[in-house]
């Protein structure tokens, strides 16, 4: 340790000064796997920083201490404990303070990073003079706090824009993308990119020579950075920002980009001026929503654990779904084999994964590998040395269970046998087994690349361990599962089919596609329900209508009474209740003088709220949080919004009864409330 650090007792950090003069501090926080700050951590570096600054080595390098990542940010449990408190400007104005005082150490400075480097690590990064990366695949930068429904707020929203130029830092700020070393030495942000082996030592050297950014980026970071540059470029990102967030839904961009545009000055001055806004937006209901969407996810990620025992996948049906679900698991590293009855079904799965492979497997010399854990299986060999079997053909009861009954007498002891269904009970699809206990649904929701959740379908005779091992599976492959139980539609399908069939009534009444989109847009959901409808395949929805709408006493609408004619499924076919192209809906234009009813946001989306409030009545999941997480991340219903019954502790259930039953009396009773809102969980 340096002489001028003496005395110190250090709990988070380590110094150590090399042969060369050059101090490692080494952030390792005490207690935790993972580095994040919190206010002891930043109070520690503060009075390191003092020392150093009186009695400066030669160079300091900042690195991990962790064998795995760099600093993964904020510590978001305790920033939540300070919006509580209102005390969210006293722990902004620290992290401020303690970066501006490594910036002006007397001794040039290298942050030395390997694996993840979020949010306030990217922060302390850019508060050094360089920066060096490791090569390793893990090591990814990024300032995501914009999901949080705040922006870098420790000094970051100042010093990137300078350091690498105005556009890049605000495509990385704006949508809080992950750059790679490589990508983030593209734009300047980093300086250095070394096998990880040599990290520190770049960095020391790197500390020692210095180096001479190039002038392209030198002249990028001021000109962008102008008084006239921030009038001209801030309109045109506020323009993009508006096509995918609206501002009173998600004001963190708009906030961002406004204080980026109004503040020049000192350093000083900006950062006041960040700190003010970001203090602002942390009080937002936008705000505490998407961080309490943060720790659902994080719940979700629990559940399962690590261990899986899964090893190889065979997946039965290879259609969309099935082709999907055994390409993704490929990919992520599960030899799989696909199973159809007929070759040419599972040719083109195959060559749908084979885009996907392009997509996501960056190196083209990895490539290979993974394609080949992806195998052809007509016969069905498969079946016998799977971990796991995911039966994933039509949704027919007789169809599926006359599947297992071949399937089953061919499996290993420990093998796990589960269903795709979509709605069908899954009491129905154990009856007959002979291990029923190691039977379960595993549902996924299409696209299955993009969508996060995968519903666990629970029935009485399964055992735990089958759950456990199917959560840690999903977890395996980057998916968020949550436990459902098993009745009709579980729970993700049973809250979307009353939306999309109030919508398709609404169609049928003469209200056209797009104004009801429009109206699910304006609430927060991430597309129109028409457009839904037909993204899922007309087909699939009048399939999911005719098990579900029974159970919960609904009437369907032609729309969706019966199955669609050939060809017009919707977008798989081109053409379905909107004609499609190149992936897209051609949604007609409405007059310019129409206007959409005064109820048709609330006709769409009460029904939705109604059903979620009687499927935790009755149980579907284990509590509000979980029915929260599952609809958020399987349907995408409006984050800022914490989910459908943090929508009704917010509005307040005295409201929301109020406006159901208006709808009942104004259109029927089925808007009448559902069992369930005397639940003293609705009120906080």
């Amino acid at each position: 340790m340096l002489a001028g650090l003496d005395g110190l007792r250090l709990s988070h950090w380590k110094a150590e000064q090399r042969d060369d003069g050059v101090l490692v501090l080494a952030f390792d926080r005490a207690g935790e796997s993972v580095n994040t700050f919190a206010q002891d951590v930043l109070i520690e570096l503060d009075a390191v920083l003092e020392r150093l600054a009186l009695e400066p080595p030669k160079a300091v390098v900042v690195a991990s201490g962790k064998a795995k990542g760099f600093i993964a940010g904020a510590d978001i449990r305790e920033f939540a404990e300070f919006d509580a408190k209102g005390t969210i400007g006293d722990s902004i104005r620290r992290g401020q303070q303690v970066f501006q005082r490594l910036a002006d150490l007397p001794c040039p400075t290298v942050a030395a990073i390997h694996g993840f480097c979020m949010g306030g690590g990217t922060e302390i990064a850019l508060a050094c003079d360089y920066r060096v990366a490791s090569s390793d695949g893990s090591t990814r930068i990024g300032l995501p706090e914009v999901k949080l429904g705040i922006y870098p707020g420790w000094g970051g929203s100042v010093r990137l824009p300078r350091l690498v130029g105005a556009p890049a830092a605000f495509d990385m700020m704006l949508t809080g993308r992950t750059l790679s070393a490589k990508a983030a030495r593209g734009i300047g942000l980093v300086d250095r990119v070394v096998e990880p082996a040599l990290l520190l030592d770049a960095a020391a050297s790197l500390a020692l020579k210095g180096t001479q950014r190039q002038f392209k980026q030198r002249a990028l970071g001021w000109v962008t950075n102008t008084w006239p540059a921030r009038q001209l470029l801030a309109p045109q990102m506020v323009k993009q920002v508006s096509r995918k967030a609206r501002k009173e839904h998600y004001p963190a961009p708009y906030a961002l980009i406004e204080t980026w545009r109004r503040s020049g000055g000192s350093t000083q001055q900006r950062l006041a001026a960040e700190r003010k806004s970001v203090v602002g937006l942390a009080g937002t209901p936008t705000a505490r929503n998407l961080t309490r969407v943060f720790f659902l996810q994080e719940r979700l990620k629990a559940l399962g654990g690590k261990h899986h025992g899964i090893g190889h996948v065979h997946v039965v049906g290879a259609g969309v779904m099935g082709g999907d679900i055994a390409a993704w698991s490929a990919y992520k590293g599960f030899e799989v084999t696909l199973q159809d009855r007929e070759q040419p079904y599972i040719d083109r799965a195959l060559a749908r994964a084979q885009e996907l492979f392009q997509k996501k497997v960056k190196d083209e010399a990895q490539r290979p590998a993974v394609a080949a854990r992806l195998r052809s299986d007509l016969a069905g060999e498969g079946v016998a040395t799977a971990d796991l079997v995911i039966e994933a053909i039509i949704e027919d009861t007789d169809a599926k269970r006359g599947l297992y009954a071949q399937v089953e007498p061919r499996l290993k002891p420990s093998t796990l046998l589960t269903t795709n269904t979509s709605s069908i009970p899954l009491d129905g699809l154990a009856q007959g087994l002979a291990r029923p206990a190691q039977f379960a649904g595993l549902h996924y929701f299409n696209p299955v690349a993009m969508m996060p959740l995968v519903e666990i379908v629970l029935h009485p005779g399964m055992d735990a361990t089958t759950q456990q091992r199917l959560a840690a599976f999903c977890r395996a492959i980057d998916k968020l599962p949550v436990p459902v139980a098993g009745t009709p539609g579980f729970l993700v399908n049973r809250l979307l089919f009353p939306y999309m069939l109030e919508a398709a009534t609404a169609y049928a009444e003469g209200i056209p596609g797009p104004a009801i989109d429009r109206a699910a847009v304006r609430f927060g959901m991430p597309m129109g329900p028409i457009e839904l409808i037909d993204t899922v395949g007309l087909d699939v929805a009048s399939g999911v209508g005719r098990e579900l709408a029974p159970y919960l006493g609904l009437q369907i609408p032609a729309t969706l009474a019966t199955p669609p004619e050939a060809g017009r499924r919707g977008k798989k076919d081109g053409q379905g209740l909107y004609a499609w192209e190149d992936g897209k809906p051609k949604k007609p234009e409405l007059p310019k003088d129409y206007r959409a009813p005064d109820d048709l946001e609330d006709r769409l989306v009460l029904p939705l709220i109604n059903e979620a409030v009687a499927a935790l009545h009755e149980g579907v999941v284990a509590d509000a949080d979980l029915l929260d997480a599952g609809v958020i991340f399987g349907t995408g219903f409006a984050p800022f919004r914490g989910g459908p019954i943090q929508y009704v502790r917010e509005t307040g259930v005295d409201t929301v009864l109020a406006r159901l039953r208006a709808l009942q009396a104004r259109h029927g009773d089925r808007f009448a409330p559902r069992p369930g809102w005397d639940n003293p969980v609705l009120r906080g």
